[in-house]
């Protein structure tokens, strides 16, 4: 249920009407807006119906949330899209921002360079991965621990916030002491264990698209995060699998302006691991962007060690990478 308070709604009217839902067994998430105050009640909708709010002090009117997905649904922020504040940068709404940085963190010369090179094109946000899952058991599986500790040494270096992502809920404290944003991959985008124990930490979490989830499989997976009281949630389009085998993902730009209709949640695109191939990723980053997300996802590395593992990825420009960072 949506609880729509009035514009002269009192804190007092409403902070009654949160512990009438919460009296209910229900869990009240409020969202303050400008002008008004919209609480999302998550619960029972017999108990709360029951309750009668619409007559409640300060209660404009009660309206079901009908979609699955209920704190994810734009229905829920009355048409106010969310912007997450992150480390002094802002992601969401009119707010575009560059996420950049190589695949898998490989050593301390590959990191520091590259950081310094996505710093000064102009990004927002520095990815990269100490750990990563890959489809064989005997590929590279990422640093580890080390790898987080060279993201910490290239974001004191740069001031840029790090983006890592998160496989087994064993290093949440060891992500924690690093990510600024902590990632979930589109392997782990149904790890729901995972995500619940992602929403009971204070991180902003950026969760991918699974290989082939849809749309509502993505917000629900965003609704166990929400539903745990972290509302810094980030979704990303990154790809996904169809037929075609002229490149490794299709990039599904329809999604894009579908999920800002479905959605308050800020929306990702990433180009590069949905082609493969670093001459797509710019066509495809202009092409998503007139799409309209909040944000580009690119990986980017210099020299890479493993070609076995990152040639076909990253975009590895030879003489101004500040050419692809625009």
């Amino acid at each position: 249920m949506m609880i729509i308070m009035k514009p002269t709604a009192t804190e007092k009217e409403i902070q009654a009407v949160i512990e009438r839902v919460e009296s209910a067994g229900a869990r009240a998430h409020p969202s303050r807006g400008e002008e008004v105050t919209v609480i999302g009640a998550v619960g029972d909708r017999e108990h709360v119906t029951r309750l009668g709010l619409d007559a409640s002090p300060g209660v404009e009117r009660v309206v079901p949330i009908l979609k699955p997905f209920k704190l994810a649904s734009a229905q829920l922020r009355h048409g106010v899209r969310s912007v997450l504040e992150i480390a002094g940068r802002r992601i969401g709404g009119q707010h575009f921002a560059l996420i950049a940085g190589p695949c898998t963190v490989e050593s301390r010369d590959q990191v520091l360079a590259t950081a310094n090179v996505v710093r000064d094109g102009g990004a927002a946000f520095l990815r990269g991965g100490a750990y990563k899952p890959r489809t064989s058991p005997y590929s590279f599986q990422g640093l580890g621990q080390e790898g987080l500790r060279l993201l910490a040494e290239a974001k004191e270096e740069t001031g840029l916030p790090i983006v890592t992502e998160l496989m087994d809920v064993r290093d949440l404290d060891a992500i924690l002491e690093v990510a600024d944003v902590i990632q979930v991959g589109a392997r782990n985008m149904q790890n729901y264990p995972l995500l619940a124990e992602i929403g009971r930490c204070d991180r902003p979490v950026l969760i991918k698209r699974g290989l082939s989830s849809t749309l509502e499989e993505l917000l629900m997976s965003a609704e166990y995060v929400l539903k745990e009281g972290n509302e810094d949630v980030i979704l990303c389009e990154r790809g996904i699998r169809t037929f075609e085998t002229a490149y490794r993902f299709t990039l599904d730009i329809m999604a894009i302006p579908v999920l800002k209709e479905m959605t308050h949640l800020p929306v990702v695109v990433d180009p590069s691991h949905a082609a493969g191939r670093r001459d797509l990723v710019v066509p495809l980053s202009l092409a998503a962007a007139a799409a309209g997300p909040t944000a580009s996802w690119s990986r980017f590395t210099l020299s890479p060690r493993r070609p076995s593992a990152m040639a076909r990825r990253p975009c590895r420009p030879t003489s101004s990478p500040r050419t692809w960072i625009r």
